[in-house]
């Protein structure tokens, strides 16, 4: 059995939130794949269903991000899972919006939800890490991850939400590699930006005669009429 659990915070105000995009994460999968109704244990919502031939268990917990760890330790501890059959769904500042990357154990970055997680289970277990850029200002770091994502957002946000939920049995299956392939082939690529024309100071040069075209200063035209 594999354990997958999305990082977010509970209530409808912080529903659309780029901090929530674990949550987000395994809704798609719930949709996609047929998973029954969410139902409260393991002091969050669980739903349990299969990715091609694994049983998974999908949780939101519902204990706030600081206190993850509390629910995914216990339905860890319920199910005697290793850390390696666990994968956790969290929003990533260091990535650039959309890109996705997967990495196993390592630190936690400043991410409450992970450390409070790893400080039930140690740092073993599987990390999915959903890009949500970072706001370029070390102050601007909460009112962004605690701020919705943008309209204009919709446009790599929901066919990225969509890669995920098609590539998940890859995840279930343990294939990392064939997961991230298959979110990058299907998902789209943020734009990057048109680099801007750089500014010359140097003055404009003057225009090439045409072919034939008369050079003679007035004056020297004038002194070469009474020649």
């Amino acid at each position: 059995m594999k354990l997958f659990v999305g990082l977010g915070n509970p209530g409808q105000q912080y529903a659309g939130n780029r901090h929530n995009i674990g949550y987000m994460a395994v809704d798609a999968i719930a949709a996609a794949h047929g998973f029954p109704a969410w139902r409260a244990r393991f002091q969050g919502l669980t739903s349990e269903g299969r990715l091609g031939p694994e049983k998974v268990l999908l949780l939101k917990p519902g204990t706030y991000m600081n206190l993850s760890g509390d629910s995914v330790g216990a339905a860890a501890r319920f199910y005697k899972l290793a850390p390696a059959d666990i994968v956790v769904f969290h929003d990533e500042l260091d990535l650039a919006p959309g890109r996705v990357r997967v990495k196993v154990g390592g630190g936690t970055a400043g991410h409450n939800g992970l450390r409070s997680i790893a400080a039930h289970l140690g740092p073993d277990f599987v990390r999915v890490r959903l890009g949500i850029g970072h706001p370029g200002d070390k102050r601007l770091v909460t009112p962004h991850v605690l701020g919705n994502f943008a309209k204009a957002d919709q446009d790599w946000l929901a066919p990225l939400l969509d890669a995920i939920a098609a590539a998940a049995p890859d995840l279930a299956a343990g294939d990392t590699a064939g997961f991230t392939n298959r979110v990058a082939r299907q998902a789209p690529t943020q734009p990057a930006p048109e680099p801007q024309p750089r500014r010359s100071t140097a003055p404009a040069p003057e225009p090439e005669p045409e072919p034939g075209a008369d050079t003679r200063s007035p004056l020297q035209r004038l002194v070469d009429r009474f020649r």
